[in-house]
């Protein structure tokens, strides 16, 4: 099964800000093999990373199709990135970012779903959980930004490293520099990659808005806001933590600390694996997150 891009996007006005996502279930015919809106397992909101160019399809359009025979999977495109508005940052990023999450989900008559999130999204999305629990079933947190506390490795990492040269010198080379990073296997950082990335990074208002929320982290008066870590005891969902053993970005030992508070963690390690696991282990990456979901028992109403 393949979905087409063009086929599945949608926009919504949450709150004055367009918000741009990709929702699998075709409200008009039920497309065939894929899981229906209204019967079925819970939803699943995925919500990606915050590098340069980073958009909701470019992290997860590839994996929407496996997703979506058993799950309503929505991909969304967090405010600054992909097609969605690219406003100032209000307070911290995560804060930010998750009060339109809740908004899109108003707007989509979902009460309640799964959430997914990768490095920035994964934040966002313990955020949302933190803030509004009976919305949230289940956690899936992929090297999450925020719970990720180094116990070893010295801050800022290699990944953060190339992604603030690349904000002091947005060029290809830099782009290129940083992607690399993402994964161990250096054969997915294609030119093709990396002029796509480029073009979204370089959008009118993307390096503004990347500014803004780079900010919202380095902040007096928000940066503390971010260090969910000091919070993972509060979560009460059971949480799915996956980290790829060789992530440059958020280190592997950065999960220890998650995985000793939040009271209903289990941890997943993907072996020769970077950052990006739903591509660089698409597959196992799916069949660990499925089972895990599968698991919980409530269903769409």
């Amino acid at each position: 099964m393949t979905l087409a891009q063009d086929d599945v996007r949608r926009t919504a006005t949450v709150d004055g800000l367009t918000i741009n996502y990709y929702d699998s279930a075709d409200f008009e015919t039920g497309a065939e093999g894929l899981a229906q809106p209204t019967t079925g397992p819970l939803p699943l909101v995925m919500l990606h990373g915050g590098g340069p160019g980073a958009s909701a399809w470019s992290n997860f359009g590839a994996a929407l199709p496996g997703f979506a025979k058993d799950f309503r999977t929505i991909l969304v495109d967090q405010p600054g990135f992909g097609g969605s508005d690219k406003p100032p940052v209000e307070g911290n990023y995560y804060r930010f970012a998750a009060s339109y999450v809740v908004g899109l989900l108003d707007k989509l008559g979902i009460d309640r779903c799964h959430l997914l999130g990768n490095s920035l999204g994964g934040g966002t999305a313990m955020r949302l959980a933190l803030e509004h629990p009976e919305r949230v079933a289940r956690l899936v947190l992929m090297g999450p930004g925020g719970l990720s506390l180094n116990l070893f490795h010295a801050d800022p990492t290699e990944g953060v490293k190339r992604l603030m040269e690349f904000g002091a010198d947005p060029t290809r080379e830099a782009l290129k520099a940083f992607i690399s990073t993402m994964v161990v296997n250096q054969a997915l950082v294609t030119d093709e990659l990396v002029e796509e990335r480029f073009a979204d990074a370089t959008a009118p208002g993307s390096r503004e808005a990347m500014a803004s929320m780079g900010a919202s982290f380095w902040n007096p008066d928000t940066f503390e806001d971010g260090m969910l870590w000091r919070e993972a005891y509060k979560l009460r969902q059971h949480t799915l933590l996956t980290w790829g053993r060789e992530d440059r970005v958020n280190p592997l030992d950065g999960a220890l600390v998650a995985l000793k508070l939040i009271p209903k963690a289990q941890l997943h390690v993907f072996p020769n694996c970077g950052h990006w696991a739903q591509i660089e282990a698409a597959e196992e990456f799916r069949q660990v997150t499925t089972q895990f979901l599968d698991n919980h028992v409530e269903r769409a109403k």
